[in-house]
């Protein structure tokens, strides 16, 4: 079935302050998807319909993502990353839910350990893929991932969402480049490359995804300086499903997971890289699938 034919069910909701977009479908209990960059809700395009046949699968584009709006940066910009935070427990009030499972990776996967570590009791089970922890430390400025990382210090430039967004030939060159580096196989998202760059153009989408490094920057210097913090233990179940050929969030780094989550299980994504949602999705499937099929039961109880 081409994804062109599908129907998706869009909604808006007022929450935290700002007007959210999201996708949802099906019934049973409600997970979120989340999405990382360079994403929207979009990237889980594989994945919303057979979950949405045992979960009622709900996708939201992040605060400053996709078709979400975009306000300004609050002063000083690191309050970004909790305000993000604060954005999940406002939609799902607002949708009438108490606990619900999330699945997450990259920029989201930040944005829900923070949470977690606040509200563990709203959250039944926390799935992530590739996913960015305290843990990897000093790691992120080793001298083989300098030349991976280089975005996440241009996107802070003030002219840099000009440079990307000049015309369509230079977002797509951009995001090209990051898709195809990133995923296993380079061929992965042609198919939804002018989808990528039809959401990018959109007024504020660049700069939006770009204020995400912006906040996080300082947390992100800060380890790189003294290597990984000690926080107290995640206790919500989490569940890794990890890419082994992401080049920016390497498999490598999943070795210090228990000292930050209590209670977690990891699996290795064979044919994936970064975006293991999109490039394996019925494997990822599976994964979510049994995750909080486990969860929802003892739950119940």
């Amino acid at each position: 079935m081409g994804h062109s034919n599908i129907q998706w069910n869009h909604q808006y909701i007022q929450a935290n302050g700002i007007r959210i977009h999201y996708v949802r479908h099906g019934k049973g209990p409600p997970i979120f998807l989340l999405h990382g960059w360079p994403e929207f809700w979009f990237v889980y395009r594989k994945n919303i319909l057979p979950l949405a046949e045992s979960f009622d699968v709900i996708v939201p584009d992040l605060r400053g993502f996709g078709q979400t709006e975009k306000p300004a940066l609050p002063d000083p910009p690191s309050r970004l990353v909790q305000t993000l935070a604060d954005d999940l427990p406002a939609l799902a009030d607002g949708l009438g839910l108490k606990q619900f499972g999330v699945v997450s990776h990259d920029v989201a996967a930040n944005i829900i350990q923070v949470y977690a570590r606040q509200h563990p009791e709203r959250v039944l089970g926390l799935f992530f893929f590739n996913c960015p922890y305290p843990g990897i430390g000093r790691r992120w400025a080793e001298a083989d991932t300098l030349k991976e990382i280089w975005y996440q210090s241009f996107h802070q430039l003030p002219w840099a969402a000009h440079l990307v967004g000049y015309n369509r030939e230079t977002c797509r060159m951009y995001f090209a480049n990051m898709l195809r580096h990133w995923c296993h196989r380079p061929d992965t998202f042609d198919e939804d490359l002018e989808v990528w760059v039809d959401n990018f153009m959109a007024p504020g989408n660049l700069q939006g995804g770009f204020n995400w490094y912006i906040a996080m920057n300082e947390t992100r210097l800060e380890i790189i300086r003294k290597g990984p913090p000690n926080l107290p233990k995640i206790q919500v179940p989490a569940r890794f499903f990890w890419g082994v050929h992401d080049p920016v969030i390497k498999i490598e780094w999943a070795d210090r997971l228990g000292d930050y989550f209590e209670k977690y299980t990891i699996r290795i994504a064979e044919e994936a890289g970064h975006f293991v949602a999109y490039e394996q999705p019925e494997p990822a499937n599976e994964e979510i699938i049994q995750f909080f099929s486990k969860i929802s039961t003892s739950a119940s109880r």
